[in-house]
Order: C-alpha cells, then structure tokens, then sequence
C-alpha cells in the first residue's frame, strides 16, 4: 500500500477502506508522507465526496491521532458548542459561563481567526492577560471549579486536524462536507462529550451561502455524531449580515460582556440563548426545552453567569477592571464613519465584506502567522430592515496600528444597499436539525 495507490483510488471515485484512511492519516500525522500529498488526497475528496461509513472513519482515526480527554472524574453532564464561523460571532463568550452556571460542564477547545471569520481565542486575548495556552491538568482544575474553561486546542489533541487544517486553507479545500466534519467531529469527540450543540450558519459570511447547502452540512455532522452515539442537534442560523454589532477582537469581547451585563443586541441574544436551552436540555438539567430556555435567561439576567466569567478571566490571568468597566479599555487611535448616501432601509449589510473588511483592518489574518490587533475593528451603526437617514451613520471603522484607508472606506460603503421601500428584519434561526 503506498499513498499514491489510495489517492489514485479517491480520484476516481471508489470507496476508501479503513485500512487506507488509516495509512494516510497515521502517516501524515507521524511526519512519514508529505504535504504534497495529502495536499493531493484532500483535492480528490473535495471533488469525489466521501460516503458516510468514510466519513465517520476519517473521523474516528482524526480522533485517535491523539490523546482523548478524560472527564471521567466529573459527575457533572458534559455539553459542548461548535459554531461553522462567521462575521461578529463572539456567542461562545457568554454561552460558556452561561451554561456553567446552569450545571452544564463545557470543556470549551476554540480556534483563531483566519480570513474573515474570527476566532474565539483571540478576542479572549484581547483582554490584558488572558492566557489561553494552558496544560490539561490546570484545565481540568478549572473544569472541576468552574464548570468550564476557555482555551486553545493542545498539540496532544486531534495533531491530524491540525495539520491537515493548515493544509485545507491552503488549497482551497475548506468546503468539502466530509473534510469539514472529520476536523470538527474528532476535536469534540475527543472531548469526550454527553451533548453536542452545532451552530450552522448560512448566507455570504458563512462556508455556504444557501440554506440548503448549509441544511447539508448540518445534517451530515448530526448524522457522522450519531454514528458514535454523541447526542447532537444543529441549529441552522443566518449569517448574510454580522451577528451582533460588534467585529473584531475587544469589540467582540466588549459586546459579550455588556450582555453578561444586561445589554444584548437582539439576534446576539436569540442565538445565544437558544443555544444554551439546547445544550441545558438535552443534557437533562431542564425537562423541557421551554424551561431550559427559562432557567439560562435566569442565570443571565441574575448576573450569575457575568459572576462566573469574571471567576474564569482571574483564574486564566486576565485583567477584570475590563470585565467589570469596559469603558475603561484604552481606545483606537483612527476611525472612520461610513455614511449613508441616501434616506431609506437597509437592504443589505454584507457579511463576508465587512469581515474582511475587518481583516484588513487589522482584526484578523490573511495567513495564519499574523498578528492581530485588538482595537482594529467595526462597530455597526445600522443592519438590514433599520431606517437610515441621509449621512447618518451606517457603521465605523476602527485601526490602532494604522489608519483606515480609503479603499477599505469604500469597500465598508458598498457592503451596505439602501432601498426607498420598507425591508424586514432577517430571521434568526433558520431551522433546527436533530
């Protein structure tokens, strides 16, 4: 058996044997076959697809590439959340704490940004001191006090999917369904989970754009998770505008804690809270998904769950002055106002655009090796279904370590489609798959 022998075989089209999977994704991972080729092998998947039985068996061996976690110890109901990416996502902030605090134990493993999507990690990071590079025995200290902790993924979890995740970005491979839920179903699988809750999202910010390719990814995830008894539901939810007000990095946070704190944008906290009643729920702390919804708007609007995030950013060497004041964060040094050109609604405000918009603001990475600057960034004024007036704001762009350029400025502007006639708000929550 050579590598070239199993990618010939994927080339053209015929099923691949555990055996074969097994070979590739042992040798890749060992350092025994190049990246030429699994460069190759993750080409011919994109273009053939895998069936199911492969799929759950490119997950299971991804797994296996490294070490499981081992909650064993914990009596708590262990759920998880994975959103699929998008533009002002910063929903895993207060989910985790918020779940906690409702005797859900989330042993929450995020990732950074890369192109327009942004990572979880570094808007923790942009909050002074945070360390999210902490070794397994201090996360199940946390686990064990906290109910949760919030880090990054370990070189001994899933090495496969860290690779080969590299690699994927690299050649345009991102998009294959099978591919897509090998690298996400073997780092939760890996986690050793009773409950998974999936956030897919579909519209321009998101991997797909329709709702029916996106309905097809969710269903491909909830169907591979059961093949390995994970108790997991997906809710379909829309990303053709940014979720929430806030892009970038401490404005993320920022959104996220003022909603620990009270004040939520709307489609933030429906997101959110749906999310954690699913999660409340399925784990048994609630009896009925009305109930769980119920209890998770408690624990937010008592200041249970802002209490229990302040706990984990002192615990993981964050500053909290900005979690209890955060107009007290130091501020950008440039910004620009995008202005309307005419009165009328908001017809579109495209995601995928201001995120990389965003990006190039400085926010996020056009390649993994880029730094991030935390104050670079937008703040959105207006969204699709608002009335605006002539000149009046429609968002503002952010940059500490350079100023904002015209072409960014422009790009910002046309991001935005004003029209004479009334729009309606965008739904939410597109569906639910279980």
């Amino acid at each position: 058996m050579t590598a070239l022998e199993i990618i010939t075989k994927k080339r053209n089209g015929m099923i691949l044997t555990e055996e074969d999977i097994r070979f590739l994704i042992g040798g890749y991972t060992k350092g025994l076959i190049p990246d030429y080729q699994i460069s190759a092998f993750l080409m011919a998947v994109y273009f053939q697809g895998m069936n199911a039985r492969e799929t759950a068996t490119l997950t299971k061996l991804m797994r296996d590439s490294g070490e499981l976690m081992d909650l064993s110890r914990f009596a708590a109901a262990k759920a998880d959340k994975h959103s699929t990416g998008g533009v002002g996502d910063k929903v895993s902030l207060i989910l985790a704490p918020l779940v906690a605090t409702c005797g859900v134990m989330n042993p929450m493993i995020s990732g950074r940004s890369l192109g327009h999507t942004g990572g979880t990690l570094d808007k923790l990071e942009s909050i002074p001191g945070f360390n999210t590079q902490i070794p397994m025995n201090a996360f199940y200290e946390l686990l064990e006090k906290y109910n949760f902790g919030l880090i990054g993924q370990t070189p001994e979890i899933c090495p496969a999917d860290k690779k080969m995740y590299a690699l994927r970005d690299a050649t345009a491979t991102v998009s294959s369904i099978p591919l897509i839920c090998g690298s996400i179903l073997s780092k939760k699988l890996a986690e050793n989970l009773d409950v998974l809750v999936l956030d897919v999202k579909a519209g321009n910010g998101a991997i797909f754009e329709t709702k029916e390719k996106a309905r097809e990814l969710a269903q491909a995830l909830v169907s591979t998770a059961g093949e390995f008894q994970l108790k997991t539901v997906a809710l379909l939810t829309q990303m053709d505008q940014p979720l929430g007000n806030a892009i970038g990095n401490w404005f993320e946070a920022e959104e996220a804690i003022q909603m620990l704190h009270g004040e939520a944008p709307d489609d933030l906290y429906e997101v959110t809270i749906e999310l954690a009643a699913y999660m409340v729920w399925l784990t048994d702390q609630s009896d009925t998904l009305e109930n769980a919804r119920t209890l998770a708007e408690s624990k937010l609007q008592s200041g249970e769950a802002l209490t229990r995030f302040r706990e984990i950013v002192l615990a993981q060497g964050g500053d909290v002055t900005f979690i209890d004041q955060p107009d007290k964060y130091a501020q950008p040094r440039f910004k620009t106002a995008i202005k309307a050109s005419s009165e009328g609604y908001i017809a579109r405000a495209h995601a995928r655009e201001l995120g990389e918009v965003s990006m190039l603001l400085g926010a996020g990475r056009q390649k993994k090796e880029d730094n991030v600057d935390a104050l670079a960034g937008i703040k959105m004024a207006k969204k699709v279904g608002s009335h605006v007036a002539k000149d009046e704001t429609l968002c503002t762009l952010f940059a500490d370590l350079k100023p904002v350029s015209e072409h960014l400025v422009q790009r910002a502007q046309n991001a935005f489609t004003i029209v004479s006639e009334k729009v309606n708000k965008l739904p939410i929550i597109l569906d639910v798959i279980q």
